[in-house]
């Protein structure tokens, strides 16, 4: 079995491969109670999710799919259920979803009873390279994303990448948009697999589809080991971001998924930094070119120009009042950058 430990200050989250269906809700005692006579675990699904695993023996909860249930309502809903159940500090809950269902139940994990375990199943592309590693947690506020939130690392991630063959083409798109990221942060063969077996990630190829979900992961594993708690530079992990969770909020969460967003984003952080004179036209023309390979939409929105410089002005990622961009001179080149108000107008218009 294929696995690898995130090594953080206080704890390590172990990812692992498991090799059957059957081992995603397991736990080392095996029973359905904890010592202290509480449920030893809780799953939480989402509509789209249940289906796709063996029954379980511990008590679970449905949440409604999609990026508009991942707020306080939702969280609220899964507290009454936990604790109507008789939850402990001892009771594990289990995420078994995407980014949505992830987060929000990694996030009541941090705050129950002041916190306890979390195991996550991740069912999406994007949330087996993206948000189930790290130990992000959060909820949306008021439109805008994890405005409200917490690090709390899980246990053990468990990646099953079969049960992607029947995710939708779509979400499957929304996570490769998070895989080509971390190939341009810093991965030279990562960026290859993906320019080169287009066919088989096309067709979801199963040992291709295990490659890149595995040296996607290693990315983001350099840098949560590196920045533990997102104070340098594990901000290059947001390359894209600024402009995606722009357009994701002006948008209302609903026509763009993530990755999207994110690849978007990518195509406008290279423009930015064309503006700026700091990315190089060779570069930013070859990330263009993988970016339509994949089928991204990459086209400028100058009829919303100024409401997305308004959602940025609200970028959780600010220092010192000024929104904070993540750009890139060439492949593996990284860096923090400002930006005047009309150069983002500038590069989001052309």
């Amino acid at each position: 079995m294929k696995s690898f430990s995130i090594r953080l200050e206080h704890k390590s989250s172990r990812v692992l491969f498991p090799d059957t269906l059957h081992s995603y809700d397991t736990l080392n005692n095996g029973s359905g109670l904890a010592r202290n006579g509480s449920p030893s675990a809780l799953l939480v699904f989402d509509e789209n999710t249940q289906s796709l695993f063996p029954p379980t023996q511990y008590p679970y909860y449905v949440l409604p799919a999609g990026e508009q249930f991942k707020n306080s309502d939702s969280l609220l809903k899964l507290a009454e259920w936990a604790l109507s159940l008789g939850a402990s500090r001892e009771t594990t809950f289990i995420a078994v979803g995407g980014g949505v269902v992830c987060d929000i139940t990694a996030f009541l994990a941090s705050m129950y009873m002041r916190g306890g375990p979390v195991i996550l199943v991740p069912t999406t592309l994007l949330a087996m390279v993206d948000a189930a590693l790290g130990g992000k947690t959060g909820i949306d506020f008021q439109g805008y994303k994890n405005i409200l939130g917490s690090f709390h690392p899980a246990e053990e991630i468990r990646v099953f990448p079969e049960v992607l063959q029947s995710l939708p083409e779509s979400e499957y798109l929304s996570g490769l948009g998070e895989v080509i990221k971390h190939a341009l942060l810093r991965d030279s063969e990562l960026l290859e697999l993906l320019q080169n077996r287009k066919s088989d990630i096309d067709r979801r190829d199963p040992k291709v589809l295990e490659e890149i979900i595995f040296k996607s992961q290693l990315v983001k594993q350099w840098y949560i080991e590196q920045d533990p708690y997102d104070q340098d530079i594990r901000g290059h992990l947001n390359l894209g971001h600024t402009f995606a969770h722009a357009l994701e909020s002006i948008s209302g969460f609903s026509e763009w998924s993530h990755g999207q967003a994110v690849a978007w984003g990518i195509g406008r952080a290279m423009h930015l930094g064309l503006v700026l004179g700091l990315t190089s036209q060779e570069y930013a023309d070859q990330v263009s070119a993988l970016l339509h390979m994949y089928g991204y939409r990459l086209n400028p929105v100058p009829q919303d120009a100024e409401l997305l410089l308004s959602a940025m002005q609200k970028d959780k990622k600010k220092k010192d009042g000024q929104v904070r961009f993540i750009l890139q001179s060439g492949h593996g080149c990284t860096s923090y950058q400002t930006a005047s108000s009309e150069a983002v107008l500038q590069s989001l218009r052309t």
